[in-house]
């Protein structure tokens, strides 16, 4: 038994916590942000001394939508269907699903992190800053796109919403 294995079972002795599938997400995180890191430089680049609060709203909103649709979405499911197994609809266009916990520990970290919108908003949110610096248009064209999604959805939820009270009344 590794000494991974050893701390995973004295960890949660009564449930499975695939450590070692975090360290790989965590490892995985690491080098995304190393390497988004490492081409700002050899860009040359500056770092904005502080982003706009626009950048920072845009930014947020876009964040939220790619999570959400990542992790939620049924059109994205193929994507998911690896490392989980559909469970119920959610309403609104999204999915409940179960992590497969059978197979690697990894392939259970993966899919833990896949059906997380606030998990995945780490992942999201590092790699649309990345975009803003190295290639600012884009990213902002992009984070436009998913920020009116966003708000459309919402706009959506409220439309349903007052019709379903409009027909109660």
């Amino acid at each position: 038994m590794t000494v991974l294995s050893r701390l995973a079972r004295a960890y949660a002795p009564h449930e499975h916590r695939p450590l070692d599938g975090y360290l790989a997400a965590i490892g995985a995180f690491g080098a995304m942000a190393g390497g988004l890191a490492a081409a700002v430089r050899l860009s040359g680049r500056p770092l904005p001394e502080r982003p706009s609060m626009a950048d920072v709203a845009l930014l947020s909103l876009a964040t939220h939508k790619l999570s959400r649709l990542v992790a939620k979405d049924a059109v994205t499911s193929p994507l998911r269907a690896p490392f989980t197994r559909y469970a119920e609809p959610a309403g609104a266009a999204e999915l409940n699903e179960e992590v497969r916990d059978g197979g690697s520990s990894v392939r259970h970290g993966i899919g833990e992190l896949i059906t997380c919108p606030f998990c995945l908003a780490v992942w999201v949110s590092t790699g649309l800053t990345g975009g803003l610096v190295l290639a600012p248009r884009l990213t902002r064209l992009a984070a436009t796109a998913l920020t009116a999604t966003a708000v459309s959805d919402f706009l959506q939820m409220a439309y349903s919403i007052a019709k379903e009270k409009a027909e109660r009344a």
